[in-house]
């Protein structure tokens, strides 16, 4: 049911003991598998006892049918009981290995072996008693009929051990086969048992050398069932967490280099000043203070981000008209866009383009697209944005007439403090995409970037719709694990 080849790079060893647990399921195991074949042993050897008891009394029976048979032709032979020769119903008797009595109808003993008369417990011993005694223990009777008349009976007493040959094999039997019953089942107990807790072992081994710093330690164990999804889950989370920590290896060094240009400039001219190597001039302290604006340009949108990756946690969720929040926010964008000389133009879609979600955050990540858009295009370039719907969702498109971003740069334009090659030159810090990824992942949506190969970029942010009674239309399953995922992992540094 399982593998668990170890890798030589995790350092965790496949558990040779069954652990705790595996013990505790290996004596359930055992306690209903002896409880279970004791069970089936009592119940075999009463079956098989009164199965062979009315076996051996129906032989008895008929055994005794047969010698009444013999002494109703020895007492029709010789007309009566005096002259009967009953030496055939003797032998009949004697061949079984029973003691004959014979009796007449007034119940006076005919013929008689030795020790018949004080069987103790005998029944059938009298007139209208014959052919009764077949429940009676080891002694018979029938009744001898000739001419359709009752003129006497028979009666055979058997030993006591008389058909408990054939109880002791049947036991015996029983008692093998119980024996081996049990073997089987604790041996199957036993491997169950291993390969249940063996999964659950190697997990918790796997766990142990994770929190001790082992970031490749992996379950690597293919087992059916809720086993293996158990293992698959735990293996993706290791490998979420060694991303997760790469990336936060990543984003303090980015940072720490987005950091270091402005404080470098800062120090140098500040010691230039301070040692009289430069004069104070308005010209050099405009120049030191844009590079403190610079600095805290990039420690506002850290701080953007922030909050953008707490938004979920934080939204406060209304129904929002979606278009007329796109056109809020072109409004106050829209000095920005002209200085940059770029034409705006606004395509609404519905009048009430209804979502659930939190009129702020949204109203950030539509401004953040279109400052997007004022730093990167050209003067003349012409920037629309339009809104539109589907059954389940709405879409606000920004796009513009740009010089577009190279098709191997646009899978990472939503990344932490990545920016391209034309975007360095352009300034920013490479976070206000991230900022817009965030929040409209919190909110259940999406947002993607699509450029030409003769220019143009085209910013789609998607929403799940809210229905007219106000719930949220969400397309699929799922979502809430997506959110959580993405606004809680860093992602793209």
């Amino acid at each position: 049911m399982t593998r668990e080849p170890r890798s030589p790079r995790s350092g965790v060893r496949p558990s040779g003991g069954l652990g705790p647990l595996g013990r505790r399921l290996f004596a359930a195991f055992a306690v209903v598998a002896l409880a279970s074949v004791a069970l089936l042993t009592v119940a075999a050897l009463v079956g098989t006892d009164r199965g062979l008891s009315s076996a051996h009394q129906a032989d008895r029976q008929r055994v005794a049918g047969q010698v009444a048979a013999a002494a109703a032709d020895a007492y029709r032979a010789a007309d009566g009981w005096s002259k009967a020769d009953l030496s055939a119903a003797r032998s009949i008797a004697t061949g079984a290995g029973a003691v004959l009595t014979v009796r007449d109808a007034d119940d006076e003993v005919i013929s008689g072996g030795a020790g018949a008369e004080d069987e103790p417990g005998r029944s059938g011993s009298g007139p209208g008693h014959h052919g009764q005694g077949a429940g009676s223990g080891p002694g018979v009777s029938a009744p001898v009929v000739v001419d359709g008349s009752t003129v006497g009976s028979v009666r055979l007493v058997f030993s006591a051990g008389s058909g408990s040959a054939g109880l002791s094999v049947a036991w015996g039997w029983v008692a093998g086969a119980a024996v081996g019953a049990v073997a089987l089942a604790l041996a199957v107990s036993w491997f169950v048992t291993r390969q249940l807790t063996a999964p659950v072992v190697r997990v918790a081994s796997t766990a142990r050398a994770l929190a001790a710093g082992d970031r490749t330690a992996r379950t690597r164990i293919d087992a059916p069932g809720e086993l293996g999804d158990l293992a698959r889950a735990f293996d993706a989370m290791a490998d979420d967490v060694g991303h997760a920590e790469q990336a936060r290896h990543r984003l303090a060094a980015d940072v720490a280099h987005e950091l270091r240009t402005p404080l470098a400039s800062l120090q140098a001219g500040l010691e230039e000043l301070r040692d009289g190597y430069a004069d104070p001039s308005a010209r050099r302290l405009a120049s030191l203070h844009d590079q403190a604006l610079r600095l805290g340009r990039i420690v506002g949108d850290l701080g953007e981000l922030a909050e953008a990756e707490s938004a979920r946690l934080s939204l406060h969720l209304t129904e929002v008209d979606l278009t007329a929040l796109a056109v809020a926010a072109v409004a106050e964008r829209e000095a920005e866009l002209r200085t940059a000389g770029l034409t705006v133009r606004t395509v609404p879609g519905p009048a009430a383009l209804l979502v659930r979600a939190d009129a702020d955050r949204l109203h950030q990540a539509l401004g953040n697209l279109l400052s997007n858009a004022a730093r990167h295009c050209r003067p003349g370039d012409a920037v629309t944005v339009t809104t539109s719907a589907t059954p389940l969702e709405a879409l606000v498109e920004v796009a513009d007439t740009g010089p577009g971003i190279p098709a191997e740069e646009l899978s990472h334009v939503f990344d932490r403090l990545w920016r391209g090659a034309r975007a360095r030159s352009a300034g920013g810090s490479g976070i206000g995409l991230a900022v817009v990824k965030e929040l409209v992942t919190a909110h259940g949506g999406t947002v993607t970037a699509d450029s030409g190969p003769g220019g143009g970029t085209r910013m789609a942010l998607r929403l799940p719709r809210a229905a007219p009674h106000g719930s949220w239309l969400v397309p699929g399953p799922g979502v809430e694990q997506r959110l959580a995922s993405e606004t809680n992992t860093p992602r793209g540094i």
